[in-house]
């Protein structure tokens, strides 16, 4: 972000949280008034919270796969029927899979 400028020459992804940031910091009286941008802003740039959600994710689905195993379910049979991004509003019903209602 030091030029402004993205990897295909226009604007970066981050320029208009820059902006907002830049713009409350020339507007404010001290340096803490412009937490909020700035936390955007880096947000942005590192993806901090989104990768720490994504693990947060991904640890509770292997918490109940794990679970689901002790149950008497294969690990392999619980992994099959959902991926991290299920979050468990469908429920799966092996004997009517090949039915319509």
């Amino acid at each position: 972000m030091a030029s402004g400028f993205s990897y295909t020459g226009g604007r970066s992804r981050c320029f208009a949280y820059w902006q907002e940031f830049s713009k409350c910091y020339a507007e404010a009286d001290s340096p803490s008034q412009c937490r909020l941008p700035a936390d955007d802003y880096l947000e942005c740039l590192h993806h901090t919270k989104e990768i720490a959600r994504a693990k947060a994710v991904k640890a509770e689905f292997i918490k109940q796969a794990e679970h689901h195993a002790k149950e008497g379910r294969k690990v392999a049979d619980v992994l099959a029927d959902g991926v991290i991004v299920g979050v468990g509003l469908i429920q799966r019903d092996q004997g009517e899979a090949g039915k319509l209602k």
